[in-house]
Parts: structure tokens; C-alpha cells; sequence
């Protein structure tokens, strides 16, 4: 246990990791699981590993860094093996935050290269589809692209 626990340790200095990304690279390392589980249960403990944490700071960055809404941050940390409760309090701090307003305002703007139009409705379509990808509501990306001028009808 205690190499286990040292790896952990080595893991988490490189990096914030969740339980799951550190059981992974244990496992990866070839350690037993017993080894693994106490190991963990050690991190928790001391409070080297802290999902809650690790959740926050992605949804952070994933928000204001790269631009990303809600729904796919919500998806990234559930594929990171993030508790949903726990993912969900983490969005909710880091959201209540945001303006999602302003985040697809600035994601359009990245996207258009500081154009303030569209050039027609293929654009204006890539576009919606782009925004969805990055996670963002229907609604809130229909009155962006509604902002911008065009017909509803162009969106598919």
C-alpha cells in the first residue's frame, strides 16, 4: 500500500486528478487492487484527492479558458468519473458565476474572427451546431444567432 500510496502522491503533484483518474493510472501501474483502494482511501483521507475540487477547477477552465457551456462541462466530468451530484454542485458554483449570455457572445465573436455578421444560412447553421457542441443551450443559442439577425428556420 504504501508504494501505492506514494505513486498517488507523485500522480497528484503533477497534477489535480479525480478518484478514478488516479485508480486508473494505479492500475495502469500494475499495483494490486487492495493496494489501490487503500491507497485512495489514504489520499481521501488526508485530502490529497478531492473529487469536489477537481470538479470545480475544471469547470472553471473549461468555462472561462476554453469557452465551454454547461452541458459539456456536465459531460466531460461524468466521462472523468465524477460523481453527478458532485459535478452537479461544481457547475452550479461555477455557472452562477457566468453570464451564459456573454460566454456564447464571445465564442460566437472567436468563431466569426470579430466579423459582426453572418455570411448566410450555412454559416449561421455550422455555427449553431458549433455552439451546441460547446454545450451551450438551444434556447440561449437561438437568441444569440437571433441577435445576429436571419430566420429561426435556418438552424438544422
Amino acid at each position: 500500500m504504501n508504494d501505492a500510496y506514494l505513486a498517488g502522491l507523485k500522480l497528484l503533484a503533477r497534477r489535480e486528478l479525480s478518484v478514478e483518474g488516479v485508480r486508473a493510472r494505479l492500475r495502469d501501474r500494475e499495483y494490486p487492487e487492495a493496494d489501490i483502494t487503500a491507497a485512495i482511501d489514504r489520499l481521501l483521507e488526508t485530502g490529497a484527492l478531492d473529487d469536489a475540487r477537481v470538479a470545480r477547477a475544471y469547470a472553471r477552465t473549461a468555462s472561462t479558458v476554453k469557452g465551454r457551456g454547461r452541458l459539456r462541462v456536465a459531460r466531460e466530468l461524468q466521462a472523468m468519473g465524477i460523481e453527478r451530484q458532485v459535478a452537479a454542485e461544481a457547475i452550479a458554483e461555477v455557472f452562477g458565476e457566468l453570464d451564459e449570455r456573454t460566454l456564447i457572445n464571445r465564442a460566437i465573436q472567436k468563431k466569426l474572427r470579430g466579423r459582426r455578421t453572418l455570411k448566410d444560412a450555412a454559416e449561421r447553421a455550422r455555427l449553431f451546431q458549433h455552439l451546441m457542441r460547446q454545450g451551450f443551450s438551444p434556447a440561449a443559442v437561438t437568441h444569440a444567432l437571433r441577435a445576429l439577425g436571419g430566420r429561426d428556420d435556418d438552424y438544422s
